[in-house]
């Protein structure tokens, strides 16, 4: 006889026990709660909670009525305004799916993603209106277009059928939206940055949405009504939903078109910010900008780091100037931060440079991913914690993507053996702590010896006079290849080749010392992280004299 297990007999789900998990429950909450508390500033404008939630109800509204809903693809070019966060609720409340686009792409690449991607309708600023009127009519069917056209910015031209203002106008803000029937249902597609052939859109389901959104305010502390200032680009794996953590938090998201020191310190002294997200890059210019732009600044702002694996130079750099600073780590498939370094109290008694330094490595799993772990990735066997063995990260858990949109031969080999292989080779220390060595492909290999692009980076991070630096392979005909170091020098800054070439070997064995160090600005991709394939097509140039000896000269 079978035996039925009580705790499954009459105990199903049902209307009363299970709802499924959604981000959208976040904002209905904040505006029937705290609904005169303000949820956006942008500029002069600014609205509250109840006001902000009438608005993406408009939105959604106004879609529906346009014929778009479950499984349709609303896309957005847009920097970090007000219409950019309202989209993050109002497309997924008619079941669509949000698909923000990055700024920084050609007309080329930005209209693959369209067709790719089937966009139904396309929300476009006018800042941006160059590339998207040559993206449009690469589709085979031209979407639904709206323009956003912001007080804050002057130019461009306006492509679409009706401006943003005026097509909400065209909903009814007691829309009656509802939670997606299954929270595996999609929320968002991101494409990733597509280094090699095509771009791969990555699908994120509302399960992960709105526990990554969780995970962010136990990851930082975040403590009720935090403000948060908008300098981590909302295309950018949907601002590692930060734009649902701060519906979570009831807080308040101060909106910023362009990135720059200046603005950044007025925003946080004007408006009391409370928490950033950041690439390296935007740390190191807050770092490097003169004293008096953070004149009256005197409250502790917490600062999140990611995008690329940190010098600690950087680190110990934003802690000098009073942000307090915390390391996470993902990628576009883990719904961005998955890890996180989370803070031990016995390292507050540490000298600053040795803080930075545990403070920089990518840490432990985020509160609400289930696992974070190093292994060889031919043995799927885990590597020993001695801070030598290198393996490469790979996670499993709830914020996981669900793969890659029509491509199913690629979503099988990242999910090989179980576990999302993420291509980042790490070590763990004795602590239980990652700390990333290299991209698999950015490992360099002299003379048999391998040699970590960051390690060496990190080093030359901490010449007074670098800004940003980045080590490749370069082609050898005596060790197979040797580090390459291109440089970007701060404004005043100066350095020569012998210099920073000297001032490794100081600091390093002498076959990890670049052999050679090209200066110029460093090309980065929209999420701020250097294109490295560009600059190892570069090196491989440095081998013909003439172009060599050009490029080293600062």
């Amino acid at each position: 006889m079978t035996r039925i297990d009580p705790y499954d007999f009459g105990l199903g789900k049902n209307g009363a026990n299970y709802v499924p998990l959604s981000p959208l429950s976040f904002i209905e909450r904040a505006a029937c709660v705290y609904p005169n508390h303000v949820a956006t500033i942008h500029g002069d404008w600014q609205i509250t909670w109840k006001q902000c939630y009438d608005r993406c109800r408009l939105l959604a509204s106004a879609l529906s009525k346009r014929g778009i809903g479950k499984g349709d693809t609303v896309a957005l070019m847009a920097p970090n305004v007000p219409a950019m966060y309202e989209a993050h609720f109002a497309v997924p409340m008619i079941g669509a799916v949000l698909n923000t686009l990055n700024l920084r792409l050609d007309a080329e690449a930005i209209g693959f993603m369209l067709q790719h991607g089937e966009a139904k309708a396309v929300i476009t600023d006018r800042e941006y209106s160059s590339v998207m009127e040559h993206a449009l009519p690469m589709l085979e069917e031209r979407p639904l277009v709206i323009d956003i056209d912001d007080p804050g910015f002057q130019g461009g031209k306006l492509l679409g059928e009706m401006d943003y203002e005026a097509f909400l106008m065209e909903g009814d803000a007691d829309f009656e939206w509802s939670l997606p029937a299954d929270e595996w249902d999609a929320i968002a597609l991101n494409y990733t940055s597509g280094t090699t052939g095509n771009p791969k859109g990555v699908v994120y389901h509302h399960r992960g949405a709105y526990l990554n959104a969780v995970s962010n305010i136990l990851s930082l502390g975040m403590s009720h009504h935090a403000v948060y200032l908008w300098t981590l680009p909302m295309f950018h794996c949907n601002g590692w939903c930060f734009p649902w953590t701060m519906a979570a938090n009831a807080g308040t998201n101060v909106c910023l078109r362009r990135v720059e020191p200046k603005s950044i310190f007025d925003a946080i002294r004007t408006h009391k910010v409370t928490h950033f997200c950041a690439a390296p890059i935007v740390h190191s210019m807050l770092i490097n900008a003169p004293d008096e732009m953070r004149i009256g600044i005197e409250h502790r702002v917490s600062g999140c780091i990611a995008g690329a694996a940190p010098p600690a130079s950087v680190i110990e750099g934003m802690e000098r100037i009073g942000f307090d600073i915390t390391h996470v780590y993902g990628l576009t498939e883990t719904y961005g931060p998955a890890a996180v370094c989370a803070k031990q109290a016995s390292w507050n008694d540490l000298p600053l440079d040795q803080r930075a330094a545990l403070n920089g490595r990518q840490g432990v799993r985020a509160p609400l991913q289930q696992d974070m772990i190093v292994m060889d990735p031919i043995s799927m066997q885990p590597v020993p914690s001695d801070g030598e063995t290198m393996g490469e990260i790979m996670f499993r858990g709830n914020l996981i993507m669900k793969g890659y949109l029509k491509n199913p031969h690629a979503t099988e080999k990242e999910f090989s053996g179980g576990w999302f292989h993420s291509g980042d080779l790490a070590v763990v220390d004795p602590d239980g702590y990652v700390k990333i060595k290299d991209r698999s492909k950015d490992v360099i290999i002299s003379g048999g010896e391998n040699i970590s692009s960051l390690e060496v980076e990190d080093v030359l991070y901490r010449h007074a006079a670098v800004i940003g630096a980045a080590v490749v392979a370069r082609p050898d005909e005596k060790w197979g290849e040797v580090a390459c170091a291109f440089v970007e020098l701060k404004e005043g800054g100066v350095a020569s080749e012998r210099e920073l070439i000297d001032f490794c070997r100081e600091r390093m064995a002498r076959f990890k010392v670049p052999k050679s160090v090209v200066f110029g600005p460093l090309t980065r991709t929209g999420a701020g992280k250097i294109q490295k394939f560009i600059l190892r097509e570069q090196a491989k140039a440095l081998l013909q004299p003439e172009l060599a000896s050009a490029a080293r000269e600062p």
